[in-house]
């Protein structure tokens, strides 16, 4: 079952974007305004409204770390703020002038795209708010923007339905019709695909348009083999141009929303429809999950955002095989945690757990005192290039303990990276 428990209705115009972090809600309007909401209790924030731009804001999206706000807007402006306080950080002009139709953070933080009515896309150094390289697509105007879940490289969608992906130098890799009528809204799972070739990432991208189709398509993307975009399916059941769509954070289930003003939620295991919600009365132009409890907020061009909550029993209906049905880290088996590893770019670690038989709960369990002494693992962080530097001399020892290395496997430390970035957020201007 999913369940309306709480209608906001602040805005005095469409609300046109509504995106989460971990304890708030955000959503802006062709009201000019941006509006924070806690997810406790839904209550706007004391700061709440933000106001800045002359326009109106047709996106918004929060770093992963929450701290940072960005929106854009007609007025040619992409705005960082701080949502603590609702100070405003920056103000990053688009080069052109045209009106921001879109923007979005990388995984990591340090990078923000914004894409303008003209076909520009900029990408912006998120600590420095810079400009680092500019792009443009051929024809049309960008509506839609994605970054693949290990930020190597992302996707834009066209007003003429091309799909075009750039990698972190802002080259263009691919780019192909997607859409008959232009692209409105593309969305990466942030899970991994399980099938495909060992050692490749696959992941699920949606996108939809004014065709009246959300498609899937299957992206893969290595240095040495290069892109690759392969159509898979469309999920049918509106009659009318999607606007928007969205993955859950576990990527089971894939929710649009159309000018039909209805809501489709679907499983993306089976493809089949879950739920379908009609609580609005005009267009449905926004729709987003959040990233740790099972809310869905849904917003429309009634001025209003609608939030959803959904029962365990919805999301074990989109878990559609036995290791779907496995919520918690805890429950992982050892394939699990190898699955994991791969995902996380570990995959030369899997045979040492395997040998150490970790499961998910071991895992959890897992100390810096363990991986030393159980799985022969250094468990001390160091830069890159530093550690690099001294195995490539040869050098075989720990250089903390001095203790001999029975593995030169380098392991990202992404918790001490995520801190750095927060640290960064909050005091670099």
């Amino acid at each position: 079952m999913v369940k309306l428990i709480h209608t906001l209705a602040d805005h005095g115009d469409d609300v046109n974007c509504c995106a989460f972090s971990f304890s708030l809600l955000a959503t802006c309007s062709l009201d000019k305004t941006i509006r924070l909401y806690s997810l406790h209790d839904f209550t706007e924030l004391p700061h709440s409204p933000l106001k800045f731009h002359t326009y109106a804001v047709h996106c918004c999206c929060f770093s992963p770390s929450g701290h940072i706000l960005a929106s854009c807007s007609t007025d040619g402006t992409t705005v960082l703020w701080n949502t603590e306080n609702g100070q405003m950080l920056a103000v990053m002009e688009q080069p052109s002038g045209s009106p921001v139709r879109v923007c979005q953070f990388s995984p990591d933080s340090r990078c923000l795209t914004s894409g303008a009515a003209d076909g520009t896309v900029v990408l912006w150094n998120a600590q420095s708010y810079k400009l680092y390289r500019c792009g443009s697509v051929k024809d049309g105007s960008l509506a839609a923007c994605a970054f693949s879940p290990n930020g190597s490289f992302f996707v834009t969608g066209s007003s003429c339905g091309d799909l075009t992906v750039w990698d972190d130098k802002m080259r263009c890799l691919h780019s192909e019709k997607a859409h008959d009528l232009g692209i409105t809204c593309c969305d990466f799972s942030s899970q991994p695909v399980s099938d495909g070739e060992q050692g490749l990432q696959f992941f699920r991208l949606a996108s939809c348009g004014q065709d009246c189709q959300v498609k899937i398509w299957i992206v893969s993307f290595t240095h040495i083999l290069g892109f690759e975009l392969k159509y898979k399916s469309a999920m049918s059941g509106h009659c009318a141009p999607v606007l928007a769509c969205a993955f859950s954070h576990d990527g089971q289930m894939l929710v649009s929303g159309s000018v039909d003003k209805s809501v489709i939620v679907y499983d993306t295991n089976t493809e089949s429809i879950l739920h379908t919600l009609t609580q609005h009365t005009r267009y449905v132009t926004t729709c987003a999950f959040a990233p740790n409890t099972l809310l869905l907020a849904t917003g429309s061009m009634d001025k209003t955002v609608n939030i959803w909550q959904f029962d365990l029993e919805t999301l074990c209906q989109a878990r559609s095989t036995e290791d779907q049905l496995k919520q918690f880290t805890e429950d992982w088996s050892e394939e699990d945690v190898s699955t994991w590893l791969c995902a996380q770019d570990l995959k030369d670690l899997v045979g040492i757990f395997k040998m150490n038989n970790i499961d998910g709960k071991e895992l959890l369990n897992l100390t810096k005192e363990s991986l030393a002494d159980d799985l022969k693992i250094d468990g001390y962080s160091y830069e890159k290039e530093a550690i690099e530097n001294w195995i490539s001399k040869k050098k075989r020892t720990s250089p903390m303990t001095n203790l001999v290395l029975p593995s030169v496997v380098l392991i990202p430390n992404r918790t001490l990276k995520m801190a750095i970035n927060r640290w960064l957020e909050t005091h670099q201007k």
